[in-house]
């Protein structure tokens, strides 16, 4: 009888920490929704808007070997979306700091030959 009273008091006190554990998650949901906003304006390149054209996949895929190449950059640069259309490359994404943000720009540019830039990409914390 005891060990099922143990059971019983275990069985009771996980439940009781996952639903405060599921509460606390309701808390710190993150409100994206200015962002989906802007995406979905039309105003702002999305990666559905990445060009099909050779140059245009060329480009974007040499700008991401560039990206991965960099040991210093973190997975969250390492990420970023790269959207090439009709010759004109969008960075678009979070990076952890201001000298990374410098770091993907400067890649970018290398990478890309002399193929416009527009850095769109979000110091996380500043927006």
């Amino acid at each position: 009888m005891t060990l099922m009273k143990r059971t019983l008091l275990v069985l009771a006190f996980l439940s009781t920490v996952s639903v405060a554990a599921m509460a606390a998650d309701d808390k710190t949901k993150p409100d994206n929704t200015a962002i989906n906003e802007r995406d979905r304006s039309r105003e702002t390149q999305t990666s559905g808007d990445q060009s099909n054209s050779s140059a245009d996949l060329k480009t974007t895929q040499a700008i991401r070997q560039a990206l991965m190449k960099d040991s210093e950059l973190s997975t969250t640069a390492k990420n970023i979306k790269i959207i090439t259309n009709n010759g004109q490359v969008t960075l678009r994404g979070p990076v952890k700091n201001a000298q990374e943000k410098a770091k993907i720009d400067q890649l970018a540019r290398s990478a890309a030959g002399g193929t416009k830039i527009d850095d769109q990409l979000d110091v996380k914390g500043s927006n």
